[in-house]
């Protein structure tokens, strides 16, 4: 490909809202052009990347079994009103009606429609165990699309879905996935942590998700340095440090003017936040066959500790959760800032699984200004359900050893869900087994973000100067630079030629044919990232041959030309296996 017929041109400057280096390098080097809010053009050497990465996990999933199909981005509402997910999820939901008036979905996933296909192709234990998968667009309309390709709205996933008799052939597809995405991320030369993660809209009983570990990710992930614990805080637990054994002492009412937080609280009573109970409240969506209620929801956790809201919708069974306003705490008669259990009535009490336990706590009165002292359950209030409901943090005591967890911010590139019959069960997915007994088949689910793995190798090899693909990932091998002489045309003959014999031994060239400055060229070479440059002038030609520069080094080597082929093949190989070993070395914690 020469640089004088390629579609599209870099910047000097990336726009005033790219925030990440991933999405200011990848518009300046002329990879993407945004169209509107979550929604992006992939250009040529965009298009190159992506081609090579997902080459990369078609490998490594036909080495598992698996078979590439093709399914629909439409789909009839129909099959999501099957599986209950058209009244679970909410407005991230493309939703429209065709000419005849029935209900579409633009598709977030394909869970519904494999299995409408299992139903109509699978019949006996024979035809299991199975492995599909396909590489599709997907739509959710994410609030808040950011960060380029990180959190879009329009993306294409490598989707593939397991098959099964029975639970042992569920777990041994599962971990042939560990091991594929393993290499995948290895071959792609980026860093990964596998941990475990909240199954949210998918379901199912087990789910990991594969976190790149980086300051711009959304996502908290929680570790352990001395046992491996790994997991995502929507679902991190910790060991809960029990208040010490006290007798049960007398209920009553105390002035508390002004306290309306824990810390306030516990700085005019001097008594530590652990002896305090924190109400929190929300207004919870929950499904209740085809319509949704909305319960008012009263959390009461410790004080020293927060609610964690993943798992209290988990708990409630919510399909949505937000927070109550102040109207809503009063109309259920509570009192902001001094709300009790005590004495509420039809409304759904969640107190955490450590309340309890702890004994003589410093609770609001439901009375402006005042707090109760030595509220205890359940002498003193009932509750709906009692579940874990916190939120661990830095410095929680790992579940697994006791140590004390850090944390990491991270971006999630991959997640695989151990489905179970979740979708089989209620979209009528049987065979039947041995003794011709009907059985529900056992799914799986895997998933990739094929743009996002994009812009996270971005994000983990570039430098102030532009983007330092890998080579497995490189958009081409080689940035081979014209310098015109001033004289002649044998420096144009030399690049003609080199491009030729470059080409023909099935390298990837981009050819910088134009009429640019040296530095413009330079410039541009870097910014896209090419592993090997190579540089034709009169004064590389002087010294014996051309110039050639790893994109990842500073030193510049004058090569011969006789050869020049088999030379960059062999730096290539060098780089490709530095790279591939960095993508395990780069990080602090374990890759699977």
């Amino acid at each position: 490909m020469r640089t004088t017929r390629l579609f599209g041109q870099t910047l000097r400057e990336a726009p005033a809202d790219a925030e990440v280096f991933s999405h200011q390098l990848l518009i300046r080097a002329g990879f993407i052009r945004q169209l509107g809010a979550g929604i992006f053009s992939y250009l040529h050497l965009a298009k190159r990347s992506i081609k090579k990465i997902e080459t990369i996990i078609r490998e490594e999933m036909d080495a598992i079994g698996g078979q590439e199909i093709s399914m629909p981005v439409v789909h009839p509402a129909d099959i999501w009103k099957e599986s209950k997910r058209w009244y679970m999820v909410g407005s991230e939901m493309g939703r429209f009606k065709d000419k005849n008036d029935h209900d579409m979905v633009l598709a977030m996933t394909h869970e519904e429609v494999v299995a409408d296909l299992v139903r109509r192709e699978i019949q006996s234990y024979k035809q299991l165990p199975g492995l599909i998968y396909h590489i599709q667009t997907k739509w959710r309309d994410d609030p808040r699309p950011r960060s380029g390709l990180i959190r879009v709205r329009e993306f294409t996933m490598k989707d593939s879905y397991s098959l099964d008799a029975d639970q042992k052939g569920l777990e041994n597809q599962y971990q042939a996935h560990q091991q594929a995405y393993s290499n995948i991320f290895k071959r792609c030369g980026l860093p990964v942590i596998s941990i475990e993660a909240d199954t949210g809209i998918m379901g199912g009983s087990i789910s990991h998700e594969y976190m790149y570990l980086t300051p711009i990710g959304e996502d908290t992930i929680l570790l352990c340095s001395s046992c491996g614990y790994k997991a995502n805080r929507q679902v991190a637990k910790f060991i809960k440090k029990p208040l010490p054994d006290e007798k049960l002492e007398k209920l009553h009412k105390v002035s508390t003017p002004g306290t309306h937080t824990i810390e306030s609280l516990s700085e005019f009573l001097k008594v530590p936040k652990e002896k305090t109970a924190k109400a929190v409240f929300f207004v919870a969506e929950i499904q209740d066959k085809e319509q949704l209620e909305e319960k008012f929801v009263f959390a009461l956790i410790r004080g020293d500790m927060d609610i964690n809201e993943t798992k209290l919708s988990h708990a409630i069974n919510a399909r949505k959760l937000r927070p109550a306003t102040d109207e809503e705490i009063i109309a259920a008669g509570a009192v902001p800032g001094y709300a009790s259990p005590v004495g509420l009535i039809n409304t759904l009490v969640v107190i955490d699984d450590i309340i309890p336990g702890s004994r003589n706590l410093v609770s609001g009165a439901n009375e402006e200004g005042y707090h109760l002292m030595n509220v205890n359950y359940p002498r003193d209030y009932t509750a709906s359900l009692i579940a874990d409901i916190a939120s661990a943090k830095e410095g929680s005591s790992c579940p697994a050893c006791g140590n004390p967890l850090s944390s990491s911010r991270g971006v999630e590139v991959a997640n695989i869900f151990q489905l179970g019959t979740r979708y089989s069960e209620m979209m009528g997915c049987f065979y039947l087994d041995r003794e011709g007994k009907q059985m529900p088949v056992l799914m799986g689910s895997y998933g990739i973000g094929i743009g996002r793995l994009m812009a996270c190798i971005v994000e983990e090899n570039h430098d102030q100067d532009g983007i330092v693909w890998p080579v497995s990932v490189s958009p081409f091998d080689v940035y081979l630079i014209l310098l015109r002489g001033k004289g002649d045309t044998t420096s144009e003959t030399t690049a003609e030629n080199i491009y030729s014999e470059l080409s023909e031994s099935g390298l990837d060239v981009l050819f910088d044919d134009g009429t640019d400055s040296p530095g413009v060229k330079f410039k541009n070479a870097d910014l896209i990232g090419c592993p090997v440059r190579i540089t034709v002038s009169d004064r590389a030609r002087e010294q014996g041959g051309v110039e050639v520069k790893l994109r990842k080094e500073i030193e510049r080597k004058i090569i011969p030309m006789n050869g020049i082929s088999s030379y960059v093949k062999e730096e290539l190989k060098h780089l490709d296996s530095i790279n591939t070993n960095l993508s395990t070395s780069n990080t602090s914690h374990p890759v699977l």
